[in-house]
């Protein structure tokens, strides 16, 4: 399992757009993607959720949380063979562990190993201030401010460097454009 979350070093700039449910990480990491002509990580974690939910009628378990770390993983590395000077990630293995912690108490011993060894260079924080868009996955729309607060609180006790994306979606791609020049 060890290999499995080992993040392969790259030359790319690794940015995460990090954040609650529904608070525009996706569209985000594809819109800076698109501008900086480089490539982009998909959650992994959606499209393994929305297959078992379609196929069982069941969210997520503990059981899932293994394999979900080691899809992410795999298109990361993958990812970063093919970025442009930048890869900008749809989460990381540090938001499945909120999210386990959130959900379950904990976080798998594997996933909180594999972390302590990730680097990356900058974290978009996105706020809880656009509208909630529910779908099959998305269960928590009366908790983003506790959720809110646990993301932050992840990056802080990490010390990682982050910035908090507030706004519309241009309002943000403005900011984490000029962030990302400015800095890099």
């Amino acid at each position: 399992m060890e290999k499995e979350l080992e993040q392969r070093q790259s030359n790319c700039v690794k940015i995460v757009l990090f954040g609650p449910e529904s608070t525009g990480k996706t569209t985000l990491a594809k819109l800076l993607a698109n501008h900086f002509d480089t490539a982009w990580v998909p959650e992994f974690m959606r499209p393994y959720l929305q297959q078992k939910w379609d196929l069982t009628g069941q969210k997520i378990s503990k059981d899932d949380l293994l394999p979900i770390a080691t899809g992410q993983m795999a298109s990361e590395n993958d990812g970063s063979k093919s970025a442009n000077g930048f890869l900008f990630c749809d989460t990381n293995l540090l938001e499945l562990k909120v999210y386990s912690d959130y959900y379950y108490g904990n976080c798998p011993q594997e996933i909180e190993d594999a972390l302590n060894t990730h680097t990356y260079d900058f974290y978009f924080l996105t706020n809880i201030d656009v509208p909630w868009e529910a779908d099959d996955l998305r269960d928590r729309p009366y908790d983003r401010s506790t959720l809110f607060r646990n993301f932050e609180t992840a990056l802080k006790q990490r010390n990682l460097p982050y910035l908090l994306l507030e706004g519309d979606v241009q309002t943000r791609l403005k900011t984490a454009i000029t962030t990302i020049q400015n800095r890099f």
